[in-house]
């Protein structure tokens, strides 16, 4: 077997490690502070901004026309709209603006 599989098998393993400890550890506790329990709904929206910012810095006019379609559409859609819009408006930029 070759080292990619053994480096994704390892990162797939590791992933799931710290997913299943994470829950084990909250799971201890009776009742989760509310201090807490808002830092954890946070973490999502701070893990797509990790993804989005680098991207948005380094990127042309295509893209940001995508990222601003995006969030537009995030104010009164739902994720599945949020994702075709960006996807569509990115499709068609980079075809005609490159």
């Amino acid at each position: 077997m070759s080292t990619t599989f053994w480096i994704i098998l390892a990162g797939a393993v590791a992933t799931y490690l710290t997913r299943v400890g994470g829950h084990l550890v909250i799971s201890r506790f009776d009742h989760i502070h509310p201090r807490v329990e808002a830092g954890l709904n946070a973490v999502p929206a701070a893990v797509l901004t990790t993804l989005v910012a680098p991207a948005a810095l380094s990127a042309g006019p295509a893209e940001w026309a995508a990222l601003i379609v995006t969030a537009l559409v995030s104010l009164r859609g739902g994720l599945g709209a949020m994702f075709l819009a960006g996807a569509a408006v990115l499709i068609v930029a980079r075809q005609f603006v490159g």
